[in-house]
């Protein structure tokens, strides 16, 4: 639901401001029932400082306190306009009240929206996407950014309505009671307000680099955290305090160049406008002097240009505000404007096993032109284990990449499918389906910080107790569970610190088991396995669903001789392409690059 009530906003118009602003169509009761709520509050504002210059006219005409028959002093006039003015006031609060409370409720549900539109958009986008911009920048957005613009937001209704009703209302007022004693200071009020907007190019491309800044930082903060057992390792702590500060200082200089321009800038405005007091209190003077207004309609009238003196003046904060959610939330809409380089197609997957057909594949993943793979082809029969060896940097990552569409192939088509059931592109599958037949094990064994159930369960949400068990032997780390304290409730620490490296990949082997995938792809996801656990779970997972109709298919990315020797087939990568194929044995016979690779004598 949240995200889809952001979706017509991203369609709009506009500023990136206004069509985060355009969010508030979704809640339309709310945003009217805010802005009535506040349309009265500054009505009976205005309101009451009318009632307060009837007062005292009533006051001096000694009419407010007079003398009864008996001769006593009669109250009632007084205790009336008492009753009156604190009635009115004590409304006003309970109103005024109530608003808040709503225009905080929906600034709290548009920083939800835009929270949850920015993780979902995240998780759409392709990994070239991803490698271009940091941990640093997403986070930024979805915190420092997105709750700018709730700031903002919820000003609008604090300053932007609530003054402008206060100008609007105040004006007509003042003009009410002489034409001049209005048109100027509205007059006064239009030439600040222009003389601030002037500065808001400069404050949004102050806040623009203080958000780079402030994405340095974030980055930093990261890449301090994930890897702090390579600082300890290294003794690095020294030079990386000195780099953070040194971000940290950057920071601080943009943010102190912004306060900065904002204090020179601001004040002049900000005194043109108060110069509308100056106006009402000599001109208004004039006035009464010469009778043409009494003194409870000059009083009424300092009144109200007090208190629209005072709500202008504040609209320099508020042109603060606005100027750093303007770049905010143009820093967001960079993000959900982005277009994912991956649509999902619409045909179905295949049924039965599958197999795999590159064709000629080409793929620079940068985009920069400097292809990985070229020319790339080979077909993996159904039911086949395929060992994939190659130098380092010889592309093995970005191929497994491509077959559940984490990346495509820039020229060239990947298929999947038999010869049986046909072959079809990966690029004209639907994307959900394809992943759920097409599991890709990185060597990377990233665990949630969660309970070991709950990281298993993230493929196969409904397996019972008994079925996570079962993988767990099948990725040969059935012993593991008598190691835990709490068995499948152990909490395993933030991406499975509380595990060894081969702890983490047998479970990530057994959680990749559960998902059912008929095409099983491990890039090293062996490689912190001895030997002899390493065959075993090979073994465990040649016998899943041997001499069914949908046998396993696996593709396994590694260098080490003990894995190859248990796969039926081996593909050398070199220079972008197939450089050598065939079974083992053969290839130490024929190929003396193969067995350079392997550090195999001839």
């Amino acid at each position: 639901m949240l995200l889809e009530t952001i979706r017509p906003a991203a369609s709009s118009a506009g500023s990136p401001l206004m069509r985060c602003l355009a969010i508030y169509r979704q809640m339309p009761k709310r945003f009217a029932l805010t802005a009535m709520m506040l349309l009265a509050v500054n009505l009976a504002l205005v309101a009451q400082q009318g009632l307060v210059g009837r007062a005292v006219r009533e006051a001096r005409l000694g009419d407010l306190v007079t003398r009864d028959v008996a001769g006593g002093l009669d109250y009632r006039r007084a205790w009336f306009w008492v009753a009156v003015l604190l009635g009115l006031s004590l409304a006003r609060a309970v109103v005024q009240y109530g608003a808040g409370l709503l225009s905080l409720s929906i600034g709290q549900e548009l920083l939800t929206i835009l929270r949850a539109r920015i993780l979902a958009q995240i998780q759409q986008l392709d990994l070239t996407y991803h490698w271009r911009h940091g941990v640093g920048e997403m986070v930024t957005r979805m915190t420092r950014d997105a709750d700018k613009v709730r700031d903002a937001l919820i000003n609008f209704w604090r300053q932007m309505f609530e003054t402008g009703l206060i100008v609007l209302v105040s004006g007509a007022m003042l003009i009410w009671y002489s034409p001049w004693l209005g048109i100027v200071p509205l007059a006064l009020v239009l030439a600040g307000i222009a003389l601030l907007s002037a500065q808001a190019g400069a404050l949004v491309r102050l806040d623009r680099r203080i958000g780079a800044a402030y994405d340095a930082v974030t980055q930093d903060l990261s890449e301090g955290v994930n890897g702090v057992r390579v600082i300890k390792a290294f003794g690095l702590g020294p030079a990386r305090i000195a780099r953070f500060d040194a971000h940290i200082a950057t920071f601080r200089q943009e943010a102190r160049a912004a306060i900065v321009h904002a204090a020179r800038r601001v004040p002049l405005p900000q005194t043109v406008i108060a110069l509308g007091h100056v106006w009402v209190l000599g001109y208004g003077a004039w006035l009464v002097s010469r009778g043409t207004i009494d003194l409870g309609a000059f009083v009424a009238a300092l009144l109200v240009i007090n208190t629209m003196v005072l709500r202008i003046e504040t609209i320099g904060l508020l042109l603060q505000i606005i100027a750093d959610a303007r770049s905010s939330a143009r820093r967001i809409w960079e993000v959900l404007d982005a277009e994912p380089g991956i649509v999902s197609g619409h045909a179905a997957v295949p049924f039965g096993p599958l197999g795999v057909r590159l064709e000629g594949v080409s793929v620079a993943p940068l985009e920069d032109g400097a292809a990985v793979l070229r020319d790339l082809s080979f077909t993996i029969r159904p039911g086949e284990i395929v060992a994939l060896v190659g130098p380092t940097g010889s592309g093995k990552s970005i191929l497994t990449a491509l077959l559940p569409r984490l990346l495509d192939a820039g020229a060239g088509t990947v298929r999947i499918g038999s010869d049986e059931a046909g072959w079809r592109d990966v690029r004209d599958l639907d994307l959900a389906a394809l992943r759920r037949r097409v599991h890709v094990l990185p060597q990377e064994s990233f665990l949630f910080s969660d309970t070991l159930a709950a990281n298993l369960r993230l493929t196969a949400p409904d397996a019972d107790d008994a079925r996570l068990y079962e993988a767990l032997l099948q990725a040969a780390a059935g012993e593991l569970l008598d190691r835990l304290p709490d068995g499948l409730a152990t909490r395993v620490g933030d991406r499975g610190i509380t595990l060894s490296g081969g702890q983490r990949q047998r479970i990530c082997l057994a959680r990749a088991l559960l998902s059912d995938a008929d095409l099983l792809v491990l890039d090293d996801a062996t490689s912190a396995l001895d030997a002899a656990t390493e065959r075993l779970a090979i073994a465990n997972i040649r016998g899943l669903r041997a001499g069914a109709a949908r046998p396993v298919t696996m593709l396994i990315v590694s260098s080490r001789l003990s894995t190859i020797l248990a796969a039926d087939r081996v593909l050398m990568l070199a220079d972008g392409h197939v450089a050598a194929s065939g079974t083992h044995d053969e290839l130490v016979a024929t190929s003396p690059a193969y067995r350079a690779l392997m550090g195999l004598q001839p």
